[in-house]
């Protein structure tokens, strides 16, 4: 089972009896809220990207992707070679090297805000990097009603019982059926990281195949 834009907005009324203007305005923000938790505490191979860009000379400052939540590396190209770059505090590198006195190939970086990273030494040539990244998937909220996403695909009821529980809170809901929602929403979310942090990452010819426990 999948649901579309406009199945799981149908699904969310559904589950809650609720037709009410406001509550229907309110649909995209339950869902989006429901995205949020899955992205934040599950780890999916298929929501890592990589990008390609350039540090510039004596420029410091590499500019973050707009969809970008967390690193796994950065690397460089330098002489022919790749390496990747040690992740460190900011106040380390500014510290360590001395604001922008310092140049060479850089070896570490940091994320400086909410928009750039800062490399040190800073860049003394322009430097060919790699970033490997997770990222924010774009909303099922953002396309049409017609509109899926690898989440309204693959995880269906993760979506719709997390949106479910923001639903019911925005509705003063009672406490023991918001109670109820969250577990569902839990246990599907414990279902998706067993397949992000486990069957994802493994296969039958390194692994063998699972057993079942023998009691």
């Amino acid at each position: 089972m999948s649901f579309t834009f406009a199945q799981l907005k149908t699904a969310i009324q559904d589950y809650t009896d609720n037709s009410e203007t406001t509550f229907v305005n309110h649909i995209s923000d339950f869902i989006k809220a429901a995205e949020e938790r899955i992205f934040k505490n599950v780890d999916l191979e298929i929501f890592r990207k990589n990008v390609t860009s350039t540090l510039t000379s004596s420029d410091k400052f590499l500019t973050i992707p707009t969809d970008y939540l967390a690193s796994f590396s950065l690397q460089i190209t330098t002489a022919g070679s790749e390496d990747f770059l040690l992740q460190k505090d900011v106040n380390f590198l500014q510290e360590a090297f001395n604001g922008s006195a310092s140049t060479g190939a850089p070896r570490f970086y940091a994320q400086f805000d909410a928009n750039n990273f800062i490399v040190a030494p800073t860049p003394n040539s322009n430097y060919t990097i790699e970033l490997h990244y997770y990222y924010r998937p774009t909303s099922l909220t953002a396309g049409s009603d017609s509109g899926t996403t690898w989440l309204s695909t693959n995880a269906p009821f993760a979506l719709l019982f997390g949106s479910l529980v923001d639903a019911y809170l925005f509705m003063k809901g009672e406490p023991d059926l918001i109670q109820q929602y969250e577990k569902r929403f839990m246990d599907q979310l414990t279902r998706l990281k067993d397949y992000g942090e486990a069957r994802e990452n493994e296969d039958a010819y390194r692994q063998g195949l699972p057993r079942a426990q023998r009691t």
